[in-house]
């Protein structure tokens, strides 16, 4: 039984696991979207994001953390350069999985992992940051109610406009 078991082993042993999952940041970062099965796509997520939200602060210290996990010198400068100044002002969030379908092969299901911030088509635009507003659960239902209240009000006047003036043609 699995209980409590939250990784996900990927039928490979610790060290092969860790292994693959530095291979696949590390590629990751570098090309900034990769395809791969999504069991590996989702390991990956829970590998990659908290490495990226150590990239936010750029310090020695933050620096060798990272690189203690992904070995890699390339990444880790690319890491807290471009992609840590895209995601700066991000809370979370920093990947996306895209579903592919199933390869031919093996029957694996596949999956697009890419960091958000990387796609245009998805995004916002080029390199135009735009600032999180706040929101309540609150805001959208009042907005909603304000809206329809509205949109009554002048519905009522026309209706108490109309009776009066077929009383007085009878």
């Amino acid at each position: 039984m699995r209980h409590g078991d939250k990784i996900n082993n990927l039928g490979r042993t610790a060290s092969h696991r860790k292994a693959l999952l530095k291979n696949l940041a590390s590629q990751l970062i570098t090309h900034k979207r990769i395809t791969t099965t999504l069991a590996k796509a989702k390991a990956l997520r829970k590998f990659i994001e908290p490495l990226i939200t150590k990239a936010k602060d750029n310090t020695t210290h933050q620096r060798r953390i990272v690189f203690s996990y992904l070995q890699d010198k390339e990444a880790v400068t690319e890491l807290f350069g471009p992609i840590a100044e895209k995601v700066g002002g991000r809370p979370g969030g920093y990947t996306r999985i895209i579903k592919l379908g199933i390869r031919v092969g093996d029957n694996a299901e596949t999956a697009m992992i890419e960091l958000v911030d990387y796609n245009e088509i998805y995004g916002k635009g080029k390199g135009e940051v735009k600032e999180a507003a706040k929101r309540t659960r609150r805001s959208g239902s009042s907005k909603k109610k304000a809206d329809d209240t509205s949109a009554a009000a002048p519905a009522e006047e026309k209706a108490s406009e109309e009776k009066p003036a077929k009383k007085a043609a009878k």
